[in-house]
């Protein structure tokens, strides 16, 4: 059955969201932060991590006591090249475009700077902060570890996070290049939207105990909280796909979202202490390159621009009329969204009105009842 979405436009949802965290006691200026990010992700038809995962993650870890909505922070160390920040288990949004803006700072004075952050939270898209250096003419780098939910190669024990390792730099494109992913084959948020549209996950996405791939997300999601399954890391099951790659991609990310901080890593970042839960502890890590401490701006986005066209109109494979470059179908469907809105499941509304009416807010009348 195909499952009913509504367009709503993105200002809309941007402007719930932004109330929703201010209502929880968010300040302004950070639940401004939070909003953007998030829908940045819809924006650019990344569905698994916008509006859709406002409730679970964000919503319902501040009402348990899971995340902070304080914007304190703290700087631990810091050199002309370096910093060290606490998140306090605060918005890791807002902390993560603190500590990018300060990678970008210290770079362009000194050509290069990087910033690690720990006792954060989930901090949504990562390419998020790479795009904020790349509008800088930097080249932007970030990383973050996550709850376990991933198998080492030959192993069937969710072990570490889906940890991206994103890279963004600019273009003389409309948009920059920008590869955010997981080094898994999948993330938990996919498996998400994969579990509302009542659809089978692809086979080496998920493995279980027993060694065999799983395909139910519903049974999935709950597996992957028991210990009964695993996300796979990017390579999919085993050494023939080349499932090491990832899994080696994947180890790197955690230890530099861990080791750099002095904090928690893999089982550690379970949530969980004693039976109940606790904030996660996350760490991240930020690089910011000056492009111009080697060439001209404009020069790098010329020669970046042309590689990248090359690509695209490099033979095509039979049955397929485009090639695309990373970053290019995100900015397709901003352009497609702008016009038309963005989607939304049934579940989501739900959990849009059942938000809405526990914090009393005004002037969404219609959001949440499916119209």
């Amino acid at each position: 059955m195909k499952n009913k979405m509504t367009m709503i436009a993105a200002d809309v949802l941007e402007k719930f969201m932004r109330d929703v965290f201010t209502a929880l006691g968010v300040n302004v200026a950070d639940a401004g932060v939070c909003a953007d990010v998030l829908i940045a992700a819809d924006k650019r038809g990344i569905d698994s991590h916008g509006i859709a995962r406002l409730k679970n993650i964000y919503y319902d870890r501040i009402k348990s006591g899971m995340q902070k909505t304080t914007g304190d922070f703290e700087i631990l160390k810091e050199s002309p090249t370096t910093a060290l920040l606490d998140g306090k288990d605060g918005m890791g949004h807002a902390i993560s475009k603190k500590a990018m803006d300060m990678a970008i700072k210290k770079a362009k004075e000194y050509g290069t700077a990087m910033v690690a952050v720990k006792n954060s939270t989930h901090y949504g898209i990562a390419g998020y902060f790479v795009m904020q250096a790349a509008e800088a003419d930097m080249i932007g780098i970030t990383g973050t570890n996550a709850r376990p939910s991933v198998a080492p190669t030959f192993g069937v024990e969710n072990m570490l996070g889906t940890n991206p390792l994103t890279i963004g730099l600019p273009t003389d494109e409309e948009f920059p290049f920008v590869i955010d992913c997981a080094t898994s084959m999948a993330q938990r948020g996919k498996v998400e939207t994969y579990n509302r549209l009542n659809k089978k996950l692809p086979e080496g996405w998920v493995i279980g105990g027993d060694g065999a791939a799983k395909t139910d997300a519903g049974s999935v999601l709950d597996d992957l909280v028991s210990g009964q399954a695993a996300l796979t890391p990017l390579g999919g099951i085993g050494e023939e796909t080349a499932g090491y790659k990832g899994y080696g991609y994947c180890t790197a990310v955690e230890i530099l979202s861990s080791a750099l901080q002095s904090g928690p890593f893999l089982k550690a970042l379970l949530g969980i202490k004693d039976g109940k839960k606790v904030p996660f502890h996350l760490g991240h890590f930020f690089i910011a390159i000056n492009i111009s401490s080697f060439v001209e701006p404009s020069v790098f986005r010329k020669t970046s621009g042309e590689i990248l066209r090359a690509l695209r109109s490099s033979k095509k494979a039979p049955g397929h009329d485009r090639i695309y470059t990373a970053g290019e179908k995100e900015h397709l469907s901003w352009l497609e969204r702008r016009e038309n809105g963005i989607p939304v499941t049934e579940k989501t509304l739900s959990e849009m009105k059942t938000m809405r009416d526990e914090l009393g807010l005004s002037g969404y009348d219609g959001i949440g009842d499916g119209s």
